[in-house]
């Protein structure tokens, strides 16, 4: 899990800092390895906040979110532009089937990333979402479950 950590870190920090003199890479890599050995003895770095067994199942996830959110963009855009203006704001509460923090999390980021619709407040005890939504048809689009089942596979539990 450290080493996962460490290459993550070690990446990211070479993507940004753009430098590969030899010298600071050895100092990247040795900051990423510090990093990665203090916040898994803090206890900062656990599986769940770090869910890598997840990531072949979470590409197939984000490429589907993102043609969701495109769709869902084009929606928002024709909505604006009606002349009319059919905005009627709209509170629903949505049943969550996730049995994991992380998959519940999952869920409510992925509705509030689908423009048109935000999360406002999540019940991990009653296992469900308050969602504003822009018009009844946006909650509606919740109310198949699509996403809901999209998430639990991804947590490993559908489909």
């Amino acid at each position: 899990m450290r080493i996962i950590i460490a290459l993550a870190l070690f990446a990211f920090w070479l993507v940004l800092s753009g430098h590969f003199e030899a010298w600071l890479i050895g100092f990247g890599i040795g900051c990423a390895v510090a990093v990665a050995l203090f916040s898994g003895h803090l206890g900062i770095a656990d599986r769940e906040g770090h869910p890598v067994a997840l990531l072949p199942r979470a590409l197939v996830y984000w490429s589907w979110l993102v043609k969701e959110m495109i769709v869902s963009a084009l929606r928002m855009a024709r909505l604006i532009v009606d002349p009319r203006l059919p905005i009627a704001p709209v509170l629903v509460r949505v049943q969550a089937s996730q049995t994991t923090p992380v998959g519940l999390t999952t869920y409510a980021n992925s509705i509030t990333l689908t423009p048109g619709t935000i999360s406002v407040e999540v019940s991990s005890r009653r296992r469900e979402i308050l969602v504003h939504a822009i018009t009844a048809d946006t909650a509606a689009g919740l109310a198949d479950g699509e996403m809901d089942r999209r998430v639990r596979w991804l947590e490993g539990k559908g489909r």
